[in-house]
């Protein structure tokens, strides 16, 4: 899948795997990540670019205080930096196996250094809803957005699209709820069912850290998947309990793929069961002696059987010989047919 954006088919889906910060600032981890989630069927592998003198100050608080490293969230941030030219290595690296590269900005520098890579669509964080001026720029570049909505109400939602739409941006939201894990019961599929009506496309971003949220996304409709992505339960960061492992997360692009599939190919009942006609003889049932019978013997249940296969008078049919006589000798297990019926 090439770009979601441009697919004619309404029921592709794109499915984004999302690294975050779970490199840890290492830009080995970084580029593992990239074979992680292009051995398991992905088609984006998304970062997220922080630099932090241009987004954070020392006053920004801990979502989760886990680094034993750090002592403030801006030295988190400094320490999840990476250079141009390693953001370029790890670009190049993606589409070398087949990836889109997507990298969530966090400042309009962030923004500017993604553009000059090249990169061909945005994705705006929920929490970056709030910045004008990085929206500014990104709709200043005429590429595609996908934005979350973890932290918008309705209103803000409504609001920010329609800023979208009158700057003829091409765009997709997606359902998230900025929890971590999230629970099955906070996931909002109902949210979502109310997106993919009102929006021209619209997904999920899933943090529960299990598959089944993606896939029943995907069979109401959702024409993007986001979730995130630690190569072990055991990798150190905020984001792993509601990360997905690469396998389960090859396991889940499995089902998408299979649902595509199913919702691309409408099954026509009677054109099937006419192809299926042939196997009937063998599945159907019709009625045969149940013991050796004689010429003249009158039918009756207990000296009759329904089995398989099809190769008499329908078991369906059977009351309708009840009560007649066969006009010739039958063996047990023999089937019947009409013209053994005296009279028929």
């Amino acid at each position: 899948m090439n770009n979601v954006f441009k697919t004619e088919n309404k029921n592709e889906v794109m499915v984004i795997g999302e690294i975050a910060q779970a490199h840890d600032g290492s830009l080995g981890n970084a580029h593992a990540f990239i074979d992680a989630i292009a051995d398991a069927g992905a088609d984006v592998v998304k970062f997220q670019t922080h630099i932090a003198a241009a987004e954070s100050t020392a006053e920004e608080p801990w979502r989760v205080k886990f680094s034993f490293e750090d002592d403030t969230r801006y030295d988190y941030w400094e320490r999840m930096e990476f250079t141009e030219e390693q953001w370029k290595g790890l670009k190049e690296h993606a589409e070398e196996r087949g990836l889109i590269f997507l990298s969530t900005p966090f400042s309009v520098e962030a923004a500017k250094m993604l553009d000059r890579l090249g990169m061909e669509m945005w994705k705006i964080s929920s929490g970056e809803v709030s910045d004008p001026w990085l929206l500014d720029f990104i709709l200043s570049t005429g590429k595609p957005i996908i934005f979350s909505t973890g932290m918008s109400t309705e209103e803000e939602i409504e609001k920010y699209a329609k800023k979208l739409e009158a700057a003829n941006a091409e765009y997709a939201l997606l359902q998230c709820t900025t929890n971590y894990p999230v629970a099955p019961e906070r996931v909002g599929l109902n949210i979502l069912e109310k997106y993919i009506e009102k929006y021209p496309i619209a997904g999920l971003s899933d943090h529960s850290g299990e598959i089944w949220p993606s896939i029943a996304a995907v069979t109401m409709g959702a024409r993007i998947i986001e979730v995130h992505v630690c190569k072990s339960r055991y990798d150190f960061g905020p984001d792993t309990k509601a990360s997905l492992t690469p396998e389960k997360l090859g396991e889940m692009i499995s089902g998408i793929r299979f649902i595509t599939q199913m919702k691309d190919n409408p099954v026509d009942k009677d054109a099937v069961s006419s192809e299926l006609s042939r196997n009937s003889k063998i599945f159907a049932k019709s009625v045969c002696a149940k013991q050796d019978l004689s010429a003249g013997t009158v039918l009756c249940k207990e000296a009759l059987a329904l089995k398989k296969p099809a190769n008499g008078i329908p078991a369906m049919e059977v009351d309708s010989i009840l009560g007649k006589k066969i006009n010739r000798d039958v063996k047990a297990d023999e089937f019947i047919n009409y013209t053994d019926i005296a009279g028929e």
